[in-house]
């Protein structure tokens, strides 16, 4: 039995050789392969995700995040000279101010100022936060967002080497609402089409935002899994989700998160109100073994890092025996892991 009061960050580790690690998108969307868990028992099924709705009930409930991925690194140079200047925009304080990463950060003192793509855009440094974040006050003529499509790249994890062709791909197909510094990658399976043949069916669809910041990838760097500190990230639940989950409990359906930034957000609200209902504002839900779910009756989800807080999570949802076997059998396999790899449908 594993022993959830004395939980290690190691006892998450799992060897994955390099080749495993996707290093592009697999087309069409929905041709990934996925692995199909029982959350009691860890029997396992190989498929593919267009087989999804074989496993799917009339009447059951998919939560999607649809969240949308800003071009959120861009480069530029010091406006006196011609130092090189990278920043990752993390997040939104107010109108043209954003919390940033900055590389090299000993460039970017207070009061320095700097230009992107010809001076489409400007920034000047007006903060340096504890953790050496920078907080950047940005100048634009045009709109700010418009001007961050046009320079901006995808924030793409550092475990994907190979440049991105088409930017949508690193987005869901229905992602709306902007404000992510990573992709809510579960949901980057489904086709449109897909999801008009599962709507087809009798199978609701429901939609959360939760905003992805990059404190979600921190790895855990204290060995006793409950010393780590989770970032906070904005979300919201609509009323009409809100709505359609009381119903599908009242009438026996099942409930299935669209990956964990749609499960923290809906066991965040029940965590604060007893149950989802409508609402907005932060979380730093921290989900480990050992947590009680009030929502969740399945998950889709993606392959995730050794020793990170999304392995933990899914842990949580189907037993730790469970999960690090269903990752043992993905790795002999050869599933391909992280962001776009394959898929893992636990119910």
């Amino acid at each position: 039995m594993f022993d959830t009061k004395n939980m290690k960050r190691s006892d998450f580790f799992y060897e994955l050789p390099e080749e495993l690690i996707a290093q592009t998108p697999i087309e069409p969307r929905n041709a990934s392969r996925m692995l199909k868990v029982d959350r009691i028992t860890g029997e396992m099924e190989h498929r593919h995700f267009y087989n999804l709705c074989d496993y799917l009930k009339k009447g059951d409930l998919l939560v999607l995040n649809d969240s949308r991925v800003l071009p959120a690194r861009i480069y530029g140079k010091k406006e006196t000279n011609e130092t090189f200047i990278e920043f990752l925009l993390l997040e939104q304080k107010e109108n043209m101010v954003w919390e940033i990463l900055c590389r090299p950060g000993k460039k970017a003192k207070i009061g320095t100022r700097f230009v992107f793509g010809d001076g489409l855009l400007k920034a000047e440094i007006i903060d340096i936060l504890d953790d050496g974040n920078r907080v950047a006050r940005f100048y634009c003529e045009e709109n700010f967002f418009s001007a961050l499509d046009k320079i901006g790249q995808m924030p793409l994890p550092p475990y994907i080497t190979e440049k991105l062709q088409d930017k949508e791909r690193y987005q869901t197909v229905y992602s709306r609402e902007l404000g992510s510094a990573a992709a809510p990658t579960a949901g980057l399976h489904f086709t449109k089409e897909m999801l008009e043949d599962i709507k087809n069916r009798g199978i609701n669809i429901a939609y959360v935002t939760l905003h992805v910041g990059l404190g979600t990838f921190r790895p855990v760097k204290e060995e006793n899994v409950l010393d780590h500190k989770m970032h906070s990230e904005h979300f919201e639940v609509p009323d009409e989700t809100a709505r359609l989950i009381k119903e599908t409990k009242q009438n026996g359906g099942r409930v299935i998160a669209v990956g964990t930034t749609s499960c923290r957000t809906l066991e965040s609200a029940a965590k604060l109100y007893g149950e989802v209902i409508p609402c907005e504002g932060y979380t730093d839900i921290f989900i480990y073994p050992g947590f009680e779910f009030k929502v969740l009756d399945g998950l889709i989800t993606n392959f995730h890092l050794p020793e990170s807080t999304l392995i933990m999570l899914v842990s949580a949802f189907m037993g730790y025996d469970n999960t690090m076997n269903a990752y043992k059998e993905a790795v002999k396999e050869k599933y391909r892991f992280f962001s776009f790899g394959d898929s893992m449908l636990i119910i």
